[in-house]
């Protein structure tokens, strides 16, 4: 159960404080520049971790297996974080633009799911759809 619940624990804590993170960012400094220093502390923090909790592997043996999926993330965060950050300059609050992007992602990849991972339309999936739907219309009031 702990293998479970840790993993989107630790999701949650990352994205409350990356929310805070991004809303803090100095309106002087230009966001993609922020994310230089970001991405510089990101790839130092992986690979510290990658040999901390994986002494007997190597690294580079690793990155000979790595496909077109993790070049992609890489262009796909700096997209999600650097329009984080551009909400936040245009004077989004962080529990709206948090909240209205989530709902959208939630539809989108419902989509996604029944596409290309051929998931199940599901009463409960259709519920949150609708429950998400409610939700942008009160944040809209």
């Amino acid at each position: 159960m702990a293998s479970y619940i840790w993993p989107v624990a630790l999701v949650v804590l990352s994205n409350t404080l990356y929310q805070i993170c991004a809303k803090s960012i100095p309106e002087t400094v230009n966001p993609i520049a922020s994310l230089t220093i970001t991405y510089l502390t990101a790839a130092a923090a992986s690979v510290v971790l990658y040999c901390v909790l994986n002494r007997d592997v190597n690294l580079v043996q690793q990155w000979r297996q790595i496909n077109w999926a993790s070049i992609v993330l890489g262009l796909v965060l700096v997209g999600l974080e650097a329009g984080f950050i551009y909400a936040y300059k245009a004077g989004w609050q962080v529990s709206t633009a948090a909240t209205v992007q989530s709902a959208f992602l939630a539809i989108l990849l419902l989509a996604v799911g029944v596409a290309l991972y051929h998931e199940a339309i599901t009463w409960n999936k259709i519920v949150g759809v609708a429950v998400c739907l409610i939700g942008l219309a009160i944040l809209n009031k």
